[in-house]
């Protein structure tokens, strides 16, 4: 789903008499990151189905996820225009309401008439609140109207599957967590842990599959009943596809569950910008560490820049039928479970499908897979919604037999090409399950540090050379039954001179690692960059994710070099220490923490702290460490 107004399809899987009396599903929606909390957005316009130019009656809009609103409605087809706008109603009813800046909008047709990307609302004088505006449309014949409610209302019934106690659905999403701990440290360590950020990697302490966001067919009780039989292709060009049914909403993008004993890759992508896509679909028995190898996949692919999202069709079948189901359910002659199994399968398939409409680059398709039957189902399924396509032989993927373990195993790769797929043949070669800590942590203050320069190459303060014998202490009692450990600077002299008291393991440099280019404005204040090259500061302060000094380098640069030591930190079986700089650690912590790219430049990563991760089976898990103020 892009911004702006969207084309409406001109055919679907229903013939064109269908057409002629079916309906348009519109959805309209809002986005805003930094949403103020006591105002809501809300749609009215000149027909009663949007309040009839009566902010007393306006249309709330849904919140989806903390960023995104959606208001969704069906009109004919030929409808007449549809005069309208955005307003904000407050929390309480003695606060007028904000109407957005500009023109009516008029809707005809499905289509948005007009600049429709961004919504403006003035609060006061001086502050404009900014949404970005998506509308999609899409045909939907009476049928499949009709079906999607029916399926709505049987969803809200008490199952009766073998293997299943009675359950009714709860539309609600799950909001249970599973407490984690990480491996406990000795007391005098304990004293310096300081708590870490709202926004740490502590939020994989839930089990990945159940962090999932409750999956749209769900929610909207829609799904798509497909054939267990047949092939098709995994090409999905977003422009070209057309689907008979209303179409599921984009919901904010899940934290990444889980990952793979086996892999079928459909080599859609032959770039990294290709408006393409790839369907990653895992194949393997259960506790084969499918679940952890996607969850890690992902995190990869988001943090390289692909639009990326996890779909475990082991949260569908919680949220549907509970998670007491018995051993029976799972059985071979259960045809009740299968069917109920493969019911699951087809609502997270059917949520792919229409997430990859919407702009999504990389599906990772989380189940057992297990069956030439169920592989059959997903193709014609990916079939069915592809008006144009490239065969894929199911002959093209990736093998991986006890790769994940930590004790060998192979891989094997059997028709694979392009770029996106060479990435991640080349990532998971890398990847295992052996549990293990990472250590983050800037070098001591330095005298830049003190003076207020950027760059540079200078000595340590006193506070950083004291820093640097704490740090060796620290290592010393964390590490001192793991001789294997090893630590990693820059080439810069602050953080080789805050590793040197640390004795007993081996020390390398990577050149990866030096802190990020600042070009010419190397050695200054930002105060002097501001006087001196106030543009260039200005820029800087507009999108410090996207800028690049003169001459220097950006915070998307850095991600790009950092890639090879993400790839050896993968494949390290032993714990590192990893002695850098705040824009690099930056970097290097989103990556585990699977943050947005846009929050990077933003991440708090103090001096004189060391960041603990544990990665392992459970997820990865964060400690903060605060050895001085």
């Amino acid at each position: 789903m892009g911004t702006g107004a969207s084309k409406n399809p001109d055919s679907s899987s229903h013939g064109s008499e269908e057409h002629a009396g079916g309906q348009l599903y519109v959805s309209l929606k809002m986005e805003n990151y930094k949403p103020k909390g006591d105002i809501f957005p809300h749609v009215y316009g000149s027909v009663p189905l949007v309040g009839s130019w009566d902010s007393s009656k306006a249309l709330s809009m849904e919140r989806e996820s903390t960023s995104m609103w959606e208001l969704s409605f069906v009109v004919p087809p030929n409808h007449e225009i549809l005069d309208f706008k955005f307003l904000l109603k407050p929390k309480y009813s003695n606060v007028p309401c904000i109407v957005e800046e500009g023109p009516n909008r008029l809707l005809t047709g499905g289509a948005l008439q007009g600049d429709t990307r961004m919504a403006l609302f003035r609060l006061n004088t001086d502050e404009i609140l900014e949404y970005r505006v998506f509308i999609k449309a899409d045909r939907v014949s009476p049928f499949d109207l009709a079906a999607s409610w029916r399926a709505y209302k049987q969803n809200l019934q008490p199952s009766a599957v073998r293997g299943i106690p009675d359950v009714s659905i709860n539309p609600m999403p799950d909001t249970w967590t599973e407490n984690g701990s990480s491996a406990s440290l000795e007391l005098d360590l304990e004293h310096y842990v300081v708590p870490a950020p709202a926004t740490s990697a502590n939020s994989g302490l839930v089990y990945a599959a159940n962090m999932t966001e409750t999956p749209r067919s769900l929610t909207r009780g829609a799904f798509t009943n497909s054939d267990s039989s047949g092939s098709a292709s995994h090409s999905n060009k977003a422009g070209d596809v057309s689907v008979g049914r209303p179409a599921t909403i984009k919901n904010a993008m899940p934290a990444a569950a889980g990952a793979v004993a086996a892999a079928a890759v459909a080599d859609q992508m032959l770039g990294p910008k290709e408006d393409r896509h790839l369907a990653i679909v895992l194949v393997g028995l259960p506790a084969r560490g499918k679940t952890f190898t996607a969850a890690k996949l992902t995190r990869y692919l988001r943090w390289l820049g692909h639009e990326t999202k996890h779909f475990n069709v082991g949260k569908y079948r919680r949220l549907k039928h509970g998670a007491n189901q018995s051993a029976d359910f799972f059985r071979a002659d259960n045809p009740e479970g299968m069917e109920a199994r493969n019911e699951v399968a087809a609502l997270a398939m059917d949520d792919m499908i229409s997430w990859m409409q919407e702009g999504g680059q990389v599906g990772v398709f989380d189940a057992t897979n297990s069956t030439r039957k169920r592989r059959n189902m997903l193709m014609k399924m990916a079939e069915g919604n592809c008006k144009v396509y490239e065969p894929v032989e199911e002959g093209s993927y990736i093998k991986m037999i006890d790769m994940v373990s930590g004790q060998g195993g192979q891989i094997q790769v059997n028709n694979i090409s392009g770029y996106l797929p060479g990435r991640i043949v080349f990532f998971l070669v890398n990847t295992h399950l052996t549990p293990r800590p990472i250590l983050l942590t800037r070098h001591g203050e330095s005298r830049d540090n003190v003076r207020g320069r950027i760059g540079g190459d200078s000595f340590l303060s006193e506070a950083g050379e004291l820093y640097s014998k704490k740090l060796a202490n620290f290592v010393e009692k964390r590490l001192k039954a793991e001789r294997a450990a090893s630590i990693w600077t820059s080439t810069l002299q602050r953080t080789i001179l805050t590793a040197s008291p640390i004795a007993g393991f081996p020390k390398i440099q990577w050149r990866a690692l030096d802190e990020i280019n600042a070009g010419v404005c190397d050695g200054m204040t930002y105060e002097e960059i501001k006087k001196n090259m106030p543009e260039e500061y200005e820029s800087r302060k507009k999108d410090k994710l996207r800028y690049r000094y003169p001459r220097g380098e950006s915070y998307l640069d850095v991600i790009q070099r950092l890639e090879p030591v993400i790839i050896e930190l993968e494949r390290q079986r032993a714990p590192v220490v990893v002695i850098s700089h705040q824009a690099v650690l930056r970097a290097l912590y989103s990556y585990f923490a699977d943050r947005p790219l846009k929050e990077i430049p933003h991440i708090e990563v103090p001096l004189h702290t060391i960041i603990e991760i544990q990665m392992g089976v459970t997820g990865v898990q964060e400690k903060r460490y605060k050895l001085m103020d």
